[in-house]
Order: C-alpha cells, then structure tokens, then sequence
C-alpha cells in the first residue's frame, strides 16, 4: 500500500491553520497551486458528503467525491477520497497540533494500492507538497488572526 505523508511547521496559531485548512472560501485559495480543487457542499460535520472540482484534465474529470469521517476542531480532520469517474477510495487526514511558536501540520493521504496507487501517490504527492509549502503558506500569511483575509489581499483562486 501507498501514501503520502507530509509535514509542514508554520509560524501561526492552530486556530488560523484550522481556519485556512476548512473555510470553503479560503481552500481554493491554498489549492490553486495545485489543481485549484474547490470544495462543494463541505462542512466539518461527520457524514457530511462534499466533492472537489477543479479544472478537468485529459483522463480525469476534475471532481473528486469525499465523506468526512472524523472532525475534531482544530486537531483533526479526515474524509473519503474518491475519484468521481470511480475507483478506489483512500482517505485525507489533517493533523494539527501547538508546536514550538506556532503548528505542525501533518497531512496523510493513505489506501492506494497496487502499481496505479503508487503512480498516483506520486503524483499527488508532488503536487500536494506544493500546495502545503506554498499555497499553504500564502494564505496563512495574508491572514489576521481573526482568520480573514486582510485588507487589500492578492489572492484570488485559480479555478
């Protein structure tokens, strides 16, 4: 079995790491390096069913349909994952937790299986590293500590 396994310290409270990780209109902002997926009908409440849409590509087409399994506000979120056109379902966990001067991210995507989940997980490894490290990132800094963008921010997602 295959996963991806990632973790990122940041220098901001747990609180406005939650924020940025589960506000549906601050997601896409942090994905645009990567896809650009925003959420559909998400919500931190266990069973609630939500799907990622993002710019469709050859083979794929864009949406990725997920269940949220576990929420515990700010430590822990975790959901389904499942291609829309079908497949295997894996599962997203985020971890949070008071580290040093600000929090330590911890990101898993773990279930794929066989030579295509490792294919995949190399892939989406590649691009979630990036959206951890540099989208992440962007958005947590253009936040107050109320967890709003501030005034006069740039960023604006790419879907």
């Amino acid at each position: 079995m295959s996963a991806i396994h990632i973790v990122n310290d940041y220098p901001h409270s747990p609180a406005k790491v939650w924020r940025a990780v589960t506000d549906p209109e601050l997601i896409p902002l942090w994905t645009a390096t990567g896809a650009g997926g925003r959420p559909e009908g998400f919500a931190t409440d266990v069973g609630t069913e939500f799907r990622f849409v993002a710019k469709p590509k050859p083979g794929w087409s864009g949406i990725v349909d997920c269940v949220v399994l576990e929420a515990d506000e700010p430590r822990l979120l975790r959901y389904s994952w499942t291609d829309h056109g079908g497949g295997e379902t894996t599962e997203v966990a985020y971890r949070i937790q008071p580290h040093a001067a600000g929090t330590r991210f911890t990101f898993d995507h773990t279930g794929f299986t066989g030579t295509g989940g490792l294919f995949m997980a190399q892939i989406l490894g590649h691009v979630r590293r990036k959206m951890l490290r540099v989208g992440l990132s962007a958005v947590l800094n253009q936040l107050d500590e109320t967890g709003s963008l501030r005034a006069g921010s740039t960023l604006k997602p790419k879907v």
